[in-house]
């Protein structure tokens, strides 16, 4: 059984799930509602209802600089926007039953059922990253990496009781770091609650609690158990964590006269960039023949990031001229991007640094600083069921053009979609708005990439292995499992036989069980003064 990747941080969802959501009772009447009132299947434009907040905000947003657009409204007109604003952007809008939304009275309940309730082939949920965050919390995220929790991520091996959670990697200047918390350390008991086999709704409250802190300073109560075996209790405090996107760049000789790079990529927000280019240039000075592109643990981010990554990996021998990206939307948007009013055009891959505020309808990379680049025919790309969205952006767009990329590790989450982050009166909404497809037109993995190898093969298959995850070794140790495969493919060897590599696939109705955060699983774009 695959494990999920969760980082310690405060989100707008619950993510151990007992009870169905639903709609609450009656909303009061709105200034802006039709006059006839609800008429199902009739939809007035989302603009009619935008920024009329039950609790409006004052003074200056800080993600623009200007002035809150908040007016005084009511949940009704908050709903009305999302029932609009998702019949007009939402991919697959019209498999989303139009409910009244006076019927809801809350704007999470209303929401939750705005989505396509279709599974895939596998039969997971068709949509699984239907979710929102406070906006002030959202833009501190993505624009400086500052989150909420305690500096670990937490693997989840075992999702539903009896599960297994794992500290996967302990970030420097985290509490967790400090306490002795190392990679493989097991999570027993949460404070006095039994991680393992608890199955009750208060329970399972607590775990939520625990794992992930909704305000600094939380002290919550761990028991661990360390890979040798010892117990150990640790009191750990919820406080901001400036998250380093690649924690981790070494190389290693490959016995043949070159040089194998190894880098550690976790997550695609507005800082990588810069780390990126650091760790590329590191790279390029130490002349690689190849490159293991870590992302075991990386859920996505921004679309940008990913293609500045892919060109930085191929060069621009390849990529030249080529499509890194190109976004499908409904079928009501054909030609123009709806949220940026620009023509729909590929994503190239960027050759350039870019600034996080840009909403230019333009894709060059005129006025920034040239990227460096590998110049590599191929890559050996490590995954988990944690890569997703972004991540899968990478191995989708280098393999559109011709850079061959073995996967080894185990399948990924399944995300070929995005969507543009969309604030209403505080909160940040995200419903997948588009599809995107590589060089060669394909997008088609929703059930993710696997190994060709794995025992649970995909409609997307790439040459490679399935390798569990291998926690006694450090990250970056050359003999850690997935790594150590990756090095022997790469001097010729072959693959080991697969074990404990097949992903549960959870959807709504599996009680208990933990699940990855939706935030950190995603492709973002830019534009319209959005993230």
């Amino acid at each position: 059984m695959e494990p999920s990747s969760l980082r310690t941080c405060v989100v707008g969802v619950t993510f151990l799930v007992l009870s169905a959501c639903g709609g609450g009772g009656g909303g009061g009447g709105g200034s802006t509602v039709q006059p006839q009132g609800w008429v199902q299947g009739v939809f007035q434009p989302s603009s009619k209802f935008a920024n009329q907040c039950q609790n409006p905000r004052t003074g200056t947003d800080p993600g623009t600089g200007k002035p809150y657009l908040d007016v005084q409204g009511t949940t009704l007109d908050e709903n009305n926007f999302l029932r609009s604003w998702t019949n007009e952007l939402y991919l697959w809008y019209s498999e989303v039953q139009d409910n009244d939304p006076a019927n809801y009275s809350t704007t999470a309940s209303y929401f939750d059922t705005l989505k396509t309730m279709a599974k895939t082939s596998t039969g997971a949920d068709k949509d699984r990253f239907h979710f929102t965050y406070p906006t002030s919390q959202w833009e501190q995220l993505q624009q400086s990496g500052v989150e909420l929790g305690y500096g670990v991520t937490w693997e989840l091996v075992a999702a539903a009781p009896p599960r297994t959670i794992k500290a996967a990697f302990v970030w420097a200047g985290g509490q967790a770091l400090a306490d002795s918390m190392a990679r493989g350390d097991e999570v027993l008991t949460i404070d006095g609650v039994d991680a393992v086999n608890a199955n009750d709704q208060a329970s399972v409250d607590k775990l939520n609690a625990g794992l992930f802190p909704q305000n600094a300073g939380e002290k919550h109560v761990f028991g661990m158990r360390t890979l040798s075996g010892v117990n150990y209790s640790v009191t750990l405090t919820s406080a901001s964590v400036t998250e380093n996107p690649v924690p981790l760049v070494n190389w290693v000789s490959n016995g043949s006269g070159g040089t194998v790079g190894y880098m550690l990529f976790t997550t695609h927000i507005a800082t990588a960039e810069t780390a990126l280019i650091n760790a590329v240039t590191q790279l390029q000075n130490q002349h690689i023949t190849d490159l293991v592109l870590d992302m075991r643990y990386n859920g996505g981010g921004y679309l940008y990031i990913a293609s500045e990554l892919a060109y930085m990996i191929a060069g621009p021998g390849p990529t030249t001229g080529k499509t890194f990206d190109l976004q499908q939307w409904n079928n009501k948007h054909p030609s123009t991007n709806p949220v940026t009013g620009c023509p729909i055009t590929p994503t190239p891959f960027i050759d350039a640094s870019q600034a996080l505020s840009s909403s230019s309808c333009s894709t060059s990379s005129s006025g920034g600083t040239p990227l460096p680049y590998l110049a590599l025919p191929r890559v050996y790309v490590l995954t988990g069921s944690g890569t997703c969205s972004a991540s899968e952006a990478v191995i989708n767009g280098l393999n559109g053009v011709g850079v061959q990329v073995t996967q080894v590790g185990s399948t990924t989450c399944g995300k070929p979609y995005g969507f543009y982050p969309q604030d209403d009166c505080g909160t940040t909404y995200f419903s997948i708005e588009f599809q995107g497809v590589n060089a060669q037109g394909f997008g088609n993995y929703p059930d993710g990439f696997s190994p060709s190898n794995s025992p649970q093969l995909t409609s997307a298959v790439l040459p490679g292995c399935a390798v569990a995850d291998d926690y006694s070794m450090p990250l970056g140790d050359p003999h850690e499992l997935r790594f150590a495969v990756a090095l022997g493919l790469q001097a010729g060897g072959s693959c080991p036989q697969p074990t404990g590599v097949v992903v549960p696939r959870l959807s709504a109705q599996d009680h208990a069980a933990l699940r990855p955060p939706p935030w950190r699983m995603n492709r973002i774009l830019r534009g319209a003064g959005r993230l």
